[in-house]
């Protein structure tokens, strides 16, 4: 009788393990949700702070306390072309994403904390900037 009522005891123990571990794993992705919904829709953290649009796409650029990010959007996605982003912080060396995409090119991030950024985006030629932003 003593090892019967050990072993229910144990299963029930086992039971009641596996559910707080499940409920901890649930918790935990919960918190990534949240930081995931806090990265901007193009994987860009921070709030958008200026959108320039052209004739062949947008440029976003997003700023958070430390850093900048920016990234070229294409108007009508699909086919394969040339685009570009560059984002420079004053004072420190541009970051350019250039190749052949279908969606976007970038994202793209310099330290921007007390610093002024500026942006260039380009889809097939066309394309818009920023000028100092951010001071």
């Amino acid at each position: 009788m003593i090892g019967w009522g050990t072993e229910a005891w144990s299963g029930r123990v086992a039971v009641a393990v596996a559910a707080a571990v499940a409920a901890g794993v649930l918790g935990a992705a919960a918190p990534g949700a949240a930081a995931a919904q806090a990265t901007g829709p193009a994987g860009c953290p921070g709030r958008l702070a200026k959108s320039v649009r052209f004739a062949t796409g947008e440029l976003r650029v997003y700023k958070n306390r430390q850093y900048a990010c920016a990234l070229t959007v294409a108007k009508a996605p699909g086919t394969r072309r040339s685009m570009a982003v560059t984002l420079q912080s004053r004072g420190g060396r541009a970051v350019t994403d250039a190749g052949r995409f279908t969606h976007r090119a970038g994202p793209v991030t310099v330290h921007a904390l007390n610093r002024c950024v500026r942006a260039t985006g380009s889809v097939s030629g066309r394309g818009g900037a920023t000028g100092w932003i951010l001071c």
